[in-house]
C-alpha cells in the first residue's frame, strides 16, 4: 500500500467518525445540535493539522537546529519516515565528509601538484605539492586568477592556446616543472606539476659520468695504441726504446684497471641489491696496515704517525679499508716532500672519529663542497701525475652513508688538509674497545 493512503485513510476515517458522532448528537438532541459538533470536530481537526503543518514548516527552515516534533495521528507516519530520510541524510553526509577528508589527505601526500580551477582559471583549491612548486597559498590566493598568480610568460602562453595534449616544461623557484592541464567536467580544470629536478640532475650526473668515464679511458688507450702502432711500422726498436714503451703502456694499463675497479665499487656501493654486511671492525690493526701501505707509498718522503684510542666499529670491513686508504694515500699523494701525516683514531660520547691530518698543499674554499663528485679535480694536472682517477672521495662518500658516518673537511692552501670522518654511537662497538 502506498505511503499516500496510508496518510488518508486515518484521516478519512476520523472524519467519518466526527460526522457520526455528529449524526448520533443530532438524533438525540436535535440537528443544531448535530451541526454545532460536527463544526467543532472538523474544526478541531483542521486546526490539529494546521498545527503540525506549522511545526513542518518551522523544521524544515532549520532542520539541524530545531528539534524534529511528535505527531499525532497520521503525522506520526509523516514525522518518523521525515526522522528516517533525515537520519540517512546525515549518515550520508558524514560518510561524504570522511571521503572527502581521505580524498584531501591522499592529495596532500602526493609528491606532484594539483590545482582545482574554474572555467575561467579561478584557484578553487591546491594541494601542498602545488602551493610548494608554484608558490601559492591556499588561503591567501584562492578565488584568484592563476595566470595573476603565476606571472611566467611561457604558462600565460600555454593557458592563452589551450594545446593542453602535449606537458609544459617550465622553470619556477629554480625548479624544473612539467606542467599539463586537464579539463575537469564543464566548468573545471585541473593543473597537474610535477617537479623533474631530480631526475633532470640525475640524467645530467648520468651523462657526465659517461662523458668524464670516456675521457679518462680515452687517454690511456691513446698511449697504448699509439705505441702499438710504433711497435708494427717499426719491428726492429732497440731494446731500450722498446722496454721504455712497454712500460708506459703497463702504467697506462693500470690506470685503466684502476678506474674500473674503482667504478665497479662505486656501482656496487649504490645498488640496492648488495646490502651492507656488518661484521665487528678490528680498528687498531686495520689503521696499522693502512699506516704500513702509506709509508711504502711514501717511500720516506714523509712522516706518518698513527694515533689510535678508541672503539672497534660494526660495519664492514673491506668497505672501511677502501675508505680510509683512500683518505690517507690522498694525504701522502698531495703532501709535498718532508711533509707530516697524522691518523687518528679517537672515541668519546657522541661516537667515534677517525682523521687524517697533512702539511699539503691545501684546498681553496670553492673547491670543498665538490670534492666527492664523481670525477671532480682541483688540479687535473697534478691528478694525472698522483694516477688519481677522481673516484676515491666519490667512494669515500657512499661507504660512509652506508655506515651512517659523515664527512668533515677543513683546509687551508699551502698549510695543509684535516679530513675527519664522524661515527653515530650506533655504529660504534663499545664490547671491543680497541687497544
Amino acid at each position: 500500500m502506498s505511503p499516500q493512503l496510508l496518510f488518508w485513510i486515518p484521516a478519512v476515517l476520523r472524519l467519518a467518525l466526527c460526522l457520526a458522532g455528529a449524526g448520533v448528537v443530532g438524533f438525540f438532541f436535535g440537528a443544531i445540535a448535530g451541526l454545532v459538533v460536527a463544526v467543532l470536530g472538523v474544526g478541531a481537526m483542521m486546526i490539529t493539522h494546521l498545527h503540525f503543518l506549522l511545526r513542518l514548516s518551522i523544521w524544515l527552515d532549520n532542520p539541524v537546529q530545531v528539534r524534529l516534533p511528535d505527531g499525532w495521528g497520521a503525522w506520526t507516519d509523516v514525522y518518523a519516515r521525515l526522522y528516517r530520510m533525515r537520519r540517512d541524510d546525515e549518515r550520508n553526509q558524514a560518510e561524504l565528509a570522511e571521503w572527502l577528508a581521505r580524498f584531501r589527505q591522499a592529495m596532500s601526500l602526493l609528491p606532484d601538484g594539483v590545482a582545482i580551477m574554474d572555467d575561467v582559471l579561478f584557484l578553487e583549491w591546491c594541494n601542498p605539492a602545488a602551493q610548494q612548486h608554484l608558490g601559492l597559498k591556499l588561503d591567501r590566493d584562492r578565488g584568484m586568477r592563476v595566470t595573476n598568480l603565476i606571472r611566467n610568460p611561457a604558462f600565460i602562453d600555454y593557458i592563452i592556446l589551450g594545446r593542453y595534449e602535449q606537458p609544459l616544461i617550465l622553470t619556477l623557484q629554480e625548479r624544473k616543472l612539467i606542467v599539463q592541464i586537464i579539463p575537469f567536467e564543464n566548468r573545471r580544470q585541473i593543473l597537474v606539476t610535477h617537479d623533474a629536478t631530480e631526475s633532470e640532475r640525475i640524467d645530467m650526473m648520468r651523462r657526465d659520468f659517461v662523458a668524464n668515464a670516456s675521457h679518462e679511458l680515452r687517454t690511456p688507450l691513446t698511449v697504448i695504441n699509439g705505441f702499438l702502432e710504433i711497435a708494427l711500422a717499426q719491428p726492429n726498436l732497440d731494446p731500450q726504446t722498446r722496454a721504455a714503451h712497454l712500460s708506459l703502456m703497463t702504467e697506462q694499463g693500470q690506470r685503466m684497471q684502476n678506474l674500473i675497479d674503482d667504478m665497479l665499487t662505486l656501482t656496487r656501493l649504490e645498488s640496492i641489491d648488495y646490502p651492507l654486511r656488518s661484521e665487528v671492525v678490528r680498528v687498531k690493526p686495520l689503521l696499522e696496515g693502512i699506516a704500513s701501505e702509506a709509508r711504502a707509498l711514501s717511500a720516506g718522503r714523509h712522516v706518518v704517525e698513527l694515533e689510535v684510542d678508541g672503539p672497534d666499529l660494526k660495519g664492514n670491513v673491506d668497505e672501511l679499508r677502501s675508505a680510509f686508504t683512500n683518505l690517507v694515500t690522498n694525504a701522502v699523494r698531495y703532501t709535498p716532500q718532508d711533509g707530516r701525516i697524522v691518523v687518528r683514531w679517537n672515541g668519546g660520547e657522541g661516537g667515534a672519529y677517525f682523521s687524517v691530518q697533512d702539511t699539503g698543499i691545501g684546498i681553496s674554499p670553492e673547491h670543498i663542497s665538490r670534492l666527492t663528485e664523481r670525477f671532480y679535480r682541483v688540479d687535473k694536472s697534478r691528478s694525472r701525475e698522483t694516477q688519481g682517477t677522481g673516484l676515491g672521495l666519490a667512494i669515500v662518500r657512499h661507504v660512509l652513508l652506508r655506515h651512517h658516518a659523515t664527512l668533515d673537511i677543513h683546509s687551508v692552501p699551502d698549510h695543509g688538509s684535516t679530513f675527519t670522518v664522524n661515527f653515530p654511537p650506533s655504529q660504534t662497538n663499545e664490547d671491543f674497545v680497541a687497544r
